[in-house]
């Protein structure tokens, strides 16, 4: 069976959702805070190695969404943080969490 794909990705900027259709019809929504907190990009994973927390990131949104070839999606926050590569199976999983 081939993992899940997309087939409509909705940024709500008002309730700082990312909701993706997936095509066996499940949907992810997403809060952007999640998100921020969940990236596994170089700079944000050595940081928890090292034990830093990020914050809450409740005054978080997403800027921009970029799709990186047809494996994710990059997102840019307006943190300015925006070298995190989210891969579809892991956007489910932060959706399912």
């Amino acid at each position: 069976m081939s993992a899940a794909v997309p087939v409509s990705i909705t940024v709500r900027s008002a309730s700082r959702l990312l909701c993706i259709e997936w095509d066996d019809s499940a949907v992810s929504e997403l809060p952007h805070a999640r998100l921020r907190a969940r990236c596994r990009c170089a700079a944000c994973t050595h940081a928890a190695r090292r034990g830093d927390t990020p914050g809450d990131g409740a005054d978080v949104t997403l800027t921009a969404v970029n799709a990186v070839a047809d494996g994710g999606l990059n997102l840019v926050f307006s943190d300015g943080h925006g070298r995190g590569i989210y891969p579809w199976a892991y956007l489910r999983e932060i959706g399912a969490a």
